[in-house]
C-alpha cells in the first residue's frame, strides 16, 4: 500500500469540509476500500471516560468501549498506538466481531488529549506491519487535523 497516495486522498476528501461526521465516513469508506484483508475500519468518539461508536464500514460493532477496556479503550488510555497480531491473546479483548483476528488502533489527540480512535480489524493473523502502522499513523495526522 502506498500510504502516501492514501494520504493525499483523504486529504483532498476532507480539506476544508466543516462536516465532522461526513468526513469520518468518507475516511472510513476510503480507509475499508483501499486497504486488503480487512473486516471492519472505523472510529471510536470519546465521550466523558467511554469510547461512543463512530462512522464505520463493516459489520455492526460495540457501542460503547469504556477507557482502559480492549484493544480501543487500551490505546486510547495509553495516547499510543497498539498493533494486535493475534486479538485472542489480547487480555481484556472485546469480541465485536468474532472474525477479526488482527488489529491496529491509533488514538486521535488534539492539543494532547484524546478525542477518539482510529480502529481496523482484519480476519488475518499479523495483518498489520510496521509500514501499516506508519502509514495509518500518518492518516491519523491528517483526521486530526483537518477534521477535528
Amino acid at each position: 500500500m502506498d500510504y502516501n497516495v492514501l494520504a493525499s486522498q483523504l486529504y483532498s476528501l476532507v480539506h476544508g469540509v466543516p462536516h465532522r461526521v461526513a468526513n469520518l465516513a468518507n475516511a472510513a469508506a476510503l480507509l475499508f476500500n483501499s486497504l486488503d484483508e480487512l473486516n471492519w475500519a472505523g472510529f471510536y468518539l470519546l465521550e466523558k471516560d467511554v469510547l461512543v461508536l463512530g462512522p464505520f464500514q463493516g459489520q455492526t460493532a460495540c457501542i460503547e468501549i469504556p477507557m482502559g477496556k480492549g484493544v480501543c479503550g487500551t490505546a486510547a488510555l495509553k495516547k499510543e498506538t497498539i498493533v494486535v497480531d493475534n486479538v485472542h491473546e489480547f487480555p481484556g479483548h472485546i469480541a465485536c466481531d468474532s472474525a477479526s483476528d488482527s488489529e491496529i488502533v491509533i488514538p486521535l489527540l488534539k492539543n494532547g488529549e484524546v478525542i477518539g480512535v482510529l480502529d481496523i480489524d482484519s480476519p488475518i493473523f499479523s495483518r498489520f506491519s510496521t509500514n501499516d502502522k506508519a502509514g495509518l499513523e500518518k492518516i491519523a495526522d491528517i483526521i486530526q487535523k483537518e477534521i477535528f
